[in-house]
């Protein structure tokens, strides 16, 4: 197939780039590569992507309607997986604007080009946030999240109203993917794993927020990717027969619209996953514990009955070997 793959410079993007290659798929990667955080290590993802014959790079935004428009106007995919999106609970806190941009506008866009070019199907990330202040554990689909405690978390549950809505009025079929804390090689700097290996090893203190009490589903990049791998080379959604209106399920709709969570399916706490790297560095962390954050939450867990139903898939990587491949990619690439 041809898929339009978003965000393919960025962490997830570039390893699910990979894996559709591998599978003989001509893959469209489009990235703005802004300065979020290190535009080397995009370069360098992108690097071991271009190798590809089938691999095709576009630098556009967006939120640049008349290029978006041109773009499926012009390559016209078949599948569409939209990774692409300004990432993090507390850059929120501080440049609120670039989420509209990327997240909002930037949706609008893939959703219109989805709409005016027979697009197939539209796989989107959502995340682990939109959960926010609900407690009931492990955190399913079916369940109601309507109280986001950050502003980068109401962005990505509004993607999931947006997707709902497309496929109602002008039937788009779309599956929305709620990403639980993904980690693992060529990962984001602006992540705790990427952090903590980073100041352990220069011998810098790392912040642990909320006094470390933190609990995480955890979740190895290779099984996000083999999740979303599962849902863009399967079974394109249709209306549920079953969905009643009367009692609705969030998770499901009587138009061509699904949610799915990715994840461990594993409470890890966070005191935990700092043992693990001290224990892969052979270096003792030397901790600042903190307050909890502004916009975060204290728990994540995900339960994956759903995907393991539709798709016969459930990510199991344990933290200690995820962590263990991290930080040998790590010293590799940054020579330490």
């Amino acid at each position: 197939m041809k898929i339009l793959v978003t965000g393919s410079a960025g962490f997830i993007g570039s390893a699910l780039c990979h894996s559709l290659l591998k599978s003989n798929h001509e893959v469209l990667g489009l990235d703005n590569l802004n300065d979020y955080y290190d535009v080397e290590l995009k370069k360098a993802r992108l690097a071991r992507l271009e190798s590809h014959k089938s691999f095709h790079f576009f630098k556009l935004d967006l939120a640049d309607r008349n290029a978006i428009k041109e773009f499926f106007k012009t390559e016209r995919p078949q599948r569409v997986v939209n990774l692409a999106a300004q990432a993090g609970v507390r850059y929120s806190l501080v440049n609120p604007y670039t989420y509209l941009d990327s997240n909002i506008y930037g949706f609008v866009n893939i959703l219109e080009g989805c709409r005016h070019y027979d697009v197939e199907h539209l796989v989107y990330a959502s995340t682990s946030s939109v959960y926010g202040l609900n407690t009931k554990m492990p955190f399913s689909t079916h369940d109601a999240a309507d109280h986001p405690v950050s502003l980068y978390a109401a962005t990505k549950k509004a993607n999931e109203a947006m997707a709902h809505s497309y496929a109602h009025m002008f039937g788009v079929p779309s599956t929305g993917l709620r990403f639980f804390t993904v980690y693992g090689p060529w990962g984001r700097p602006d992540m705790a794993l990427f952090i903590f290996t980073k100041n352990i090893l220069e011998g810098k203190p790392i912040e642990v927020f909320n006094g470390g009490k933190h609990r995480r589903d955890f979740t190895y990049v290779d099984d996000i990717v083999g999740g979303i791998y599962r849902v863009v080379e399967g079974s394109i959604p249709t209306g549920d027969s079953q969905f009643n209106s009367d009692r609705p399920d969030p998770s499901t709709s009587s138009d061509p619209f699904r949610l799915y969570n990715i994840g461990n399916n594993r409470c890890e706490e966070l005191m935990r996953y700092i043992e693990v790297i001290e224990d892969v560095l052979g270096k003792k962390a030397e901790k600042k514990f903190l307050p909890m954050q502004a916009g975060d939450i204290e728990a994540t867990y995900a339960n994956v009955d759903d995907l393991i139903k539709d798709y016969n898939y459930k990510p199991d990587t344990p933290i200690e070997v995820g962590i263990k491949n991290f930080i040998e990619w790590y010293r590799e690439y940054y020579r330490v």
